[in-house]
């Protein structure tokens, strides 16, 4: 609480990175309930724009060097819960 919050991703791909490539991070809070989509990555970052995260997550990664990391601003005890780091990169998933 009151600092923010590294949430490391890192990923390795047989096939070469291109603009294709989607990153999606997800959350599920500890007491449960419906997974929300809470970032959103591709060719550029895509913060949500609805929920409890809006305006408080910043792409940290770098798609070429593997890593698909993001911050989390003025986290909470609320946050607590299950965060998930999806990268597909076609045909490679």
């Amino acid at each position: 609480v009151g600092e923010q919050a590294l949430l490391k991703c890192s990923f390795k791909s047989s096939s070469p990175i291109t603009e294709s490539l989607l990153v999606d991070w997800t959350y599920r809070p500890l007491a449960g309930g419906p997974m929300e989509t809470v970032f959103h990555y591709q060719s550029i970052p895509h913060p949500t724009t609805a929920g409890k995260f809006k305006d408080r997550i910043s792409w940290l990664g770098n798609v070429a060097n593997g890593d698909a990391s993001i911050v989390i601003q003025s986290p909470e005890l609320t946050d607590n819960g299950t965060f998930i780091c999806s990268v597909k990169n076609p045909p490679d998933v």
